[in-house]
């Protein structure tokens, strides 16, 4: 009993200096995001609040000029929130769909296209980014959000994990559904995809994180500033911190960071739950 109690009291000693660790980077930048630019030039990063919230979040929320271009903060977070849905929606339908061509439609090449599908794994999007970007110039849609978001949205890491969970539904469900007169696309409707919600929820909430943060896409498939994201938006304030000779900018640069965080946090927590069973749970 009390070798029980003391592993159980290191635990949580040890959860708790890891997610201080985790955490005080966070404190720090937004605790500092709140004080002007000249009080951090002078003392430094601060671990308590300032009084400028408003005036700090207001101004990169609504000012062109404090993201140093035309754009505002406000419109970087809306073109990271459509890339990062459309991301994530676009995989999950797409892998969902493949995935089901693969396990129930029984066609010889149905093996090794998936084993083709799963080799681009080994091609990460660096690799294939030239080629990519020559196609979507070609097709004129660059400059879009179709452009964005449409030669990503294939994905094998979903596909893959969308066909270990079809394999393991009973085929009596299948029976059953055709002994019901279901057809094809009615299975998939019906059954698959109300079975699949916990799993279509770890897929999403992965895919939306990974097309939020995003950098090199959007930079090369944009020079437009209204479609900026919120991280090349990062990438350009902390880049004219230092130019014409003023007090930087801290305070601006730590508060679109801090905006930028929040959304793939908000994701994660909510859905957490679902991630967790989607990529756990085997029965079904």
């Amino acid at each position: 009993m009390y070798q029980s109690k003391w592993r159980s009291l290191t635990n949580h000693i040890i959860l708790i200096l890891g997610s201080l660790f985790m955490i005080m980077p966070v404190w720090i930048a937004f605790a500092s995001s709140t004080h002007t630019r000249e009080f951090l030039f002078q003392n430094g990063l601060q671990f308590m609040p300032g009084g400028h919230f408003f005036d700090n979040y207001g101004k990169i929320l609504f000012d062109q000029s404090a993201t140093k271009g035309r754009v505002t903060a406000l419109q970087m977070l809306f073109n990271s929130m459509v890339l990062g849905l459309g991301f994530a929606i676009g995989k999950v339908i797409i892998s969902m769909m493949a995935a089901y061509a693969i396990v129930y439609f029984r066609f010889r090449l149905a093996m090794p296209l998936f084993w083709v599908i799963f080799a681009t794994l080994l091609l990460p999007l660096e690799v294939r980014i030239v080629p990519s970007y020559e196609v979507v110039a070609k097709l004129g849609l660059l400059n879009s959000y179709t452009g964005l978001i449409l030669p990503l949205i294939a994905s094998a890491t979903g596909t893959f994990f969308f066909r270990q969970f079809y394999r393991s539904v009973p085929d009596e469900l299948l029976e059953a559904a055709r002994l019901d007169g279901a057809g094809p696309w009615r299975f998939f409707i019906d059954i698959l995809v109300p079975l699949s919600v916990t799993m279509i929820a770890a897929i999403f909430i992965i895919m939306f994180v990974v097309g939020w943060n995003q950098y090199l896409w959007p930079l090369l498939m944009t020079t437009d500033d209204q479609l900026y994201t919120i991280v090349i938006g990062i990438k350009q304030v902390y880049n004219s911190l230092y130019e014409g000779g003023q007090i930087p900018q801290f305070p601006k640069a730590f508060a679109l960071t801090i905006m930028a965080s929040i959304p793939p946090v908000l994701v994660v927590v909510i859905f957490q739950r679902m991630f967790i069973r989607g990529l756990v749970e085997t029965e079904k």
